[in-house]
């Protein structure tokens, strides 16, 4: 019996094709952040929000001995959640900064949610395609990430800042 040259490529092709089903199962997929931490960041610009001729920028937040960077949105129930957190730490800590991003806002309804429920944040950047917050390894929002003075990732919260968080930020900005 002769097998012909068209079965053993299809064989081969099914063969591969569940070779790679197999070790792509093994993969682990998980969102994890862990790898930011003892990670810098650099090479970015964040516009201000009302004003896009005004801008930050790595060097600009060198000046601070801590940053919080906090991405929200004023659709985001969650983010609503965290603003109490977030004014705490303005209120309480002055060790620290806070930096917003408003990510894939109008904004007008950012502006609302920051005039309703106050505005944590010494300055308000925008990231309207969602461009900037990929460069900061932000998949969702509300995400925050927590940097000293030499850019370096102290924490990487995902997920809404809540007592357990607010905690945490105080213990190692103190």
């Amino acid at each position: 019996m002769k097998i012909s040259f068209v079965k053993i490529i299809i064989f081969s092709l099914i063969i591969f094709i569940l070779i790679v089903f197999w070790r792509g199962l093994k993969i682990n997929n998980n969102y994890d952040t862990k790898s930011l931490i003892g990670n810098r960041i650099s090479n970015f610009k964040l516009f201000e929000i009302n004003n896009e001729d005004r801008y930050i920028y790595e060097e600009d937040l060198k000046k601070n001995k801590y940053t919080l960077i906090n991405f929200f949105a004023s659709w985001c129930a969650p983010c609503r959640a965290e603003h109490k957190f977030l004014l705490n730490l303005l209120n309480e800590n002055k060790e620290i900064k806070i930096i917003g991003i408003n990510f894939k806002d109008k904004k007008i309804n950012a502006n609302n949610f920051l005039k309703e429920l106050g505005n944590p944040y010494d300055f308000v950047g925008i990231d309207t395609d969602g461009k900037t917050s990929i460069l900061f390894g932000i998949y969702g929002i509300p995400e925050s990430i927590l940097i000293d003075s030499e850019l370096t990732v102290i924490k990487k919260i995902v997920g809404p800042i809540g007592q357990v968080q607010y905690d945490d930020i105080t213990k190692l900005t103190q």
